[in-house]
């Protein structure tokens, strides 16, 4: 009669594999960002005229529609918790227009708060370092109807005039695109 015998020692390398594999799956945090330069504040940043050239990538990679942003940018109220209105056009490939106005809130804890017609909700956002990370759910029209989906939005910022975006989009978890951005502050 043969017995089953489990292979423990034969298990072991796979399983310490599978934890690598998750790990190296986790999403990166703002506090990665702590000690990296040029330092952002989003104050100074987003003040004043910017431009933005971006596009959405559907998830398979594909450009699915380009666009350009003109952006007014101001802040009032006390240092530390001062209030910023973000007023963006929109002008995409195919030919329309669109408008976001951002009222954006700084918290003395140095957080973030914004709400946009177009925002359910209140957006939430921290920077550190080089980085600030934004998260909301978007009010998106589609084919005449409104679908709200969720947006993991990370800037970097490379100089005093250049920062980089790349948003990821979702929808109950799930991929659905991205938008990369390029900002030039004028």
């Amino acid at each position: 009669m043969t017995y089953f015998k489990p292979r423990v020692l034969g298990l072991l390398p796979a399983l310490m594999l599978s934890a690598a594999l998750m790990a190296g799956c986790a999403s990166p945090q703002i506090a990665d960002y702590a000690a990296e330069k040029p330092v952002l504040d989003m104050r100074q940043y987003f003040n004043g005229t910017l431009d933005a050239y971006g596009m959405f990538t559907d998830r398979s990679g594909k450009v699915v529609k380009r666009f350009t942003v003109v952006m007014k940018c101001s802040w009032v109220g006390v240092p530390g918790a001062e209030t910023g209105v973000l007023d963006e056009d929109f002008t995409y490939s195919d030919g329309t227009k669109g408008r976001r106005i951002w009222t954006l809130k700084r918290t003395p804890d140095g957080h973030y708060t914004g709400t946009a017609a177009d925002v359910l909700g209140e957006a939430a956002g921290e920077e550190k370092g080089n980085a600030f990370r934004w998260g909301y759910t978007l009010k998106l029209p589609v084919d005449g109807r409104i679908v709200e989906v969720q947006f993991d939005d990370w800037m970097y910022l490379m100089s005093d005039k250049v920062m980089l975006n790349k948003a990821q989009m979702s929808k109950f978890g799930f991929k659905l695109g991205e938008v990369t951005l390029s900002f030039i502050k004028r």
